[in-house]
């Protein structure tokens, strides 16, 4: 595959989803491939499906859009997973990918063992964003569908400053900026930009978090409880693996939410030579070398505990 355009020829319904819980290169470069078919293929018939996404990426073009109910009964010519490292975490549209008489995977996850009929997997792209803009014509790439990708972008790079940046993603960024989007206000309002709730419970997870391995590696939790005290949802907890990871001396956070009983959600970052996919995938889940994560179930301690088992290996 070299281009979106030679994948999409004679197709008639196309589907696109990406993986749970989307986050802002999920929700760009699904609504990026949205737009670019709806403007240059209006007489396909186009769905795409995420979970409920945070009110922050609702800017872009045609999220309003976006389905989060799977009681379709529909076969698609070809469905579309990006961002997704296998067809699991496409959650409930799995199904619609299932079903598709064909199937496109564009993915920058290590993990991602190409589970598509085409696959464009490039774990060193810093983004599925990226990796989208790659198969597009410059030329046709609007303002709007240059909003979705940048937006995805910045959010995977940690506005451009995590190690998986490369000179080819800031040449693609600037690309962006000349469609005429107002760059500085995406960074601001979606990336920066925090509720007083979001700040009290960051402020919640710093003062309680805790360093291991002689200072290398800091862990915070936050519970249901400490949820509902702040009247916040996972979806606000964004941003707090990062902020734990620039602490000066650690070369690994570990961020844990509750997501049910007895079941957590673990995000890692890391700034030093551990391979997070290397960990991640050993607890069921995926991601990248400096960012990865997964679930886990038991206590927050042994959980904490578990992992740092397998950092120490590689430190």
């Amino acid at each position: 595959m070299t281009n979106l355009d030679e994948v999409i020829q004679g197709m008639h319904s196309i589907g696109i989803a990406g993986h749970v819980r989307p986050d802002g290169d999920c929700v760009g470069s699904c609504l990026g491939v949205y737009n670019y078919i709806r403007t240059y293929y209006p007489d396909i018939d186009v769905c795409i499906y995420l979970e409920p996404i945070p009110n922050i990426f609702k800017f872009m073009n045609d999220s309003f859009q976006i389905r989060s109910e799977y009681t379709d009964e529909i076969i698609f010519d070809l469905f579309i997973a990006l961002d997704c490292g296998d067809a699991g975490r496409l959650g409930e549209a799995n199904k619609y990918f299932e079903s598709a008489r064909h199937t496109v995977c564009i993915d920058h996850h290590l993990s991602n063992q190409s589970f598509a009929e085409q696959n464009y997997i490039f774990p060193e792209a810093s983004s599925a964003s990226e990796l989208v803009f790659e198969l597009l014509d410059p030329e046709k790439i609007t303002k709007e569908i240059a909003e979705c990708l940048y937006t995805g972008i910045v959010h995977d790079t940690g506005v451009f400053q995590y190690s998986c940046t490369s000179a080819k993603t800031m040449n693609i960024a600037g690309i962006l900026m000349d469609k005429g989007i107002d760059y500085s206000r995406i960074i601001d309002e979606t990336f920066y930009a925090k509720t007083f709730e979001q700040n009290q419970v960051l402020g919640y997870a710093l003062l309680n978090s805790r360093l291991y391995l002689d200072g290398k590696v800091i862990a915070s939790c936050v519970t249901d409880e400490v949820m509902h005290t702040y009247h916040v949802l996972p979806k606000h907890l964004d941003g707090i693996v990062s902020q734990l990871r620039v602490t000066k001396g650690v070369e690994v956070a570990i961020f844990l939410y509750q997501t049910g009983d007895n079941s957590f959600k673990v995000s890692t970052r890391a700034s030093g030579d551990v391979n997070l996919a290397e960990i991640a995938m050993k607890f069921g889940g995926g991601g990248h070398a400096k960012a990865a994560g997964f679930s886990m179930d038991g206590d927050p301690e042994q959980i904490i505990g578990l992992i740092n088992e397998e950092i120490k290996k590689q430190l």
